[in-house]
């Protein structure tokens, strides 16, 4: 069996990390609400982590306070309403977040294949970890 590619392993990296992002926010009834429009729904039941920079951008891709849960409509139809996300983010983390997190997003980083394996098994973790806590599937 061949090493797997970094492509891969990003993608096994987005599915455990968006999986912590909506049971990070999620009640012990699984229900987590959106980010954005306050909608509130089952984290398995159309919520998505929604990136307020772009997933494009690896330097804030798998940032915790970057990434919060949106709804499908929000986070895909809605594209992923910048303004509201931007003015959340400052209510949450303080003031000027969404900016650091603007400037963050333009620098250049490398994950090697070391670290993606690292921070899947972190997240992986993570989410079962939330899930016994929390007494939810």
């Amino acid at each position: 069996m061949g090493l797997k590619t970094i492509s891969k392993l990003k993608k096994e990296l987005d599915k455990w990390f968006s999986i912590y992002i909506r049971l990070r926010e999620a009640n012990e009834y699984g229900m987590c609400q959106c980010f954005t429009c306050g909608i509130v729904r089952h984290y398995k039941d159309g919520m998505q982590n929604g990136h307020f920079q772009s997933r494009k951008h690896l330097a804030t891709r798998f940032d915790e306070e970057n990434c919060q849960v949106q709804c499908v409509k929000c986070n895909v139809y809605a594209w992923g309403e910048q303004y509201k996300f931007a003015l959340g983010l400052d209510g949450k983390y303080g003031e000027g977040k969404a900016e650091e997190l603007l400037y963050l997003a333009r620098t250049t980083v490398k994950i090697s294949r070391v670290e993606y394996k690292e921070k899947i098994s972190y997240y992986k973790s993570l989410v079962d970890k939330l899930k016994k806590e929390k007494g939810i599937e």
